[in-house]
């Protein structure tokens, strides 16, 4: 863990630790003069610019934010690269072709990795907040609905949305309540109101 955290720390320090590397390598191992002019005007910026665009994208991922540390993925991306770029400074003749070359590759790849990682924790959280995955098309799952539906949306549907309560549905054909209209419900009892039932009280 101690590793991880110390590699976080290393992020912003090495965009400008790499490149003032390169010009004191050049400067100790007599590269020349048109090595002096690639060191100014290329290496530099590139190490610079590359660097801290992938300290950005790094420390934009929730879980290094959250923790102060670099994925196991991370330490070993920059470590490859960051050699690379030492042996790059040293200036070797036999070798500076090799170590250019892997270099470029470790700093693309890093950065191919970079953007995978955060891609994948932003992708976590939203499918963690309920939003739909943009890949998954008008046909995919949205989740059980409130109504009881599937929550599957057809192409071409429309749906309307509305703040009224479903009611629930009277079915036809119900008996009426027991003592409606004054009534006890009994069988054969008639309702104070009826008319025949008057005629016989008088």
């Amino acid at each position: 863990m101690w590793l991880r955290r110390a590699f976080y720390r290393w992020l912003f320090p090495a965009a400008i630790v790499l490149p003032l590397w390169l010009l004191t390598g050049w400067g100790l191992f007599r590269a020349g003069g048109w090595a002096f002019l690639w060191v100014l005007f290329i290496a530099i910026p590139s190490v610079f610019v590359g660097q801290l665009l992938l300290a950005l994208l790094v420390r934009a991922r929730p879980s290094v934010r959250a923790s102060a540390a670099v994925s196991w993925l991370d330490v070993a991306g920059f470590s490859v690269w960051h050699v690379l770029v030492v042996f790059v400074g040293i200036f070797s003749e036999r070798w500076f072709p090799f170590a250019l070359s892997g270099a470029i590759l470790a700093a693309l790849g890093l950065f191919w990795l970079s953007i995978r990682q955060l891609r994948s924790e932003l992708r976590d959280m939203g499918a963690a907040a309920g939003f739909p995955r943009p890949w998954q098309g008008p046909g995919a799952e949205a989740g059980p609905t409130p109504g009881g539906g599937s929550g599957r949306i057809r192409p071409g549907e429309v749906l309307i949305v509305t703040d009224v309560e479903p009611r629930e549905p009277s079915g036809r054909g119900e008996s009426p309540k027991p003592g409606a209209a004054g009534g006890t419900g009994e069988p054969g009892e008639r309702s104070p109101h009826d008319p025949d039932r008057t005629r016989d009280d008088r």
